[in-house]
């Protein structure tokens, strides 16, 4: 190789040098940016469950029963058959006539049950009571 040859690589190796550690430095300083991030991350978690443990944190209130002795006696009737019933199920529980009147006039009442969430339509005309949820938080969540 020739002199001018030689010095045209020994600058492009020398620029690409150059071009490297620029980008190398501007990598570390991201990678401080990130671990600093992830440090705050780690300090906020612990501060939380350490304050959690402390608090006493409850779900939203739960909806108030309709006033009614009809939405009581309804829930009653649940709450001993443990079963899933229709409309004219109750009705004959509670003693009514079996007409579509009463019929009509307790399945509106179910619904309205089931938009509070005391009860729930499992398939159209059946209303059961809702099972409980557990809620299990998975082993890798745990603190």
């Amino acid at each position: 190789m020739t002199g001018p040859v030689l010095e045209h690589l020994l600058d492009a190796i020398e620029l690409r040098e150059r071009r490297l550690a620029e980008q190398a430095g501007e990598l570390a300083a991201r990678l401080r940016e990130v671990e600093a991030e992830r440090e705050a991350l780690a300090i906020t978690g612990k501060t939380i469950r350490a304050m959690a443990a402390d608090l006493q944190l409850e779900g939203p209130p739960s909806p108030a029963l309709p006033d009614g002795a009809a939405y009581r006696q309804i829930m009653g009737v649940f709450d001993h058959e443990q079963r899933p019933l229709r409309a004219r199920d109750l009705c004959l529980a509670l003693d009514l006539p079996v007409l579509p009147k009463h019929t009509e006039g307790t399945r509106a009442k179910l619904k309205r049950l089931v938009s509070l969430g005391f009860l729930d339509e499992t398939e159209p005309g059946l209303f059961t009571q809702p099972r409980p949820q557990t809620q299990s938080a998975p082993a890798d969540q745990q603190p």
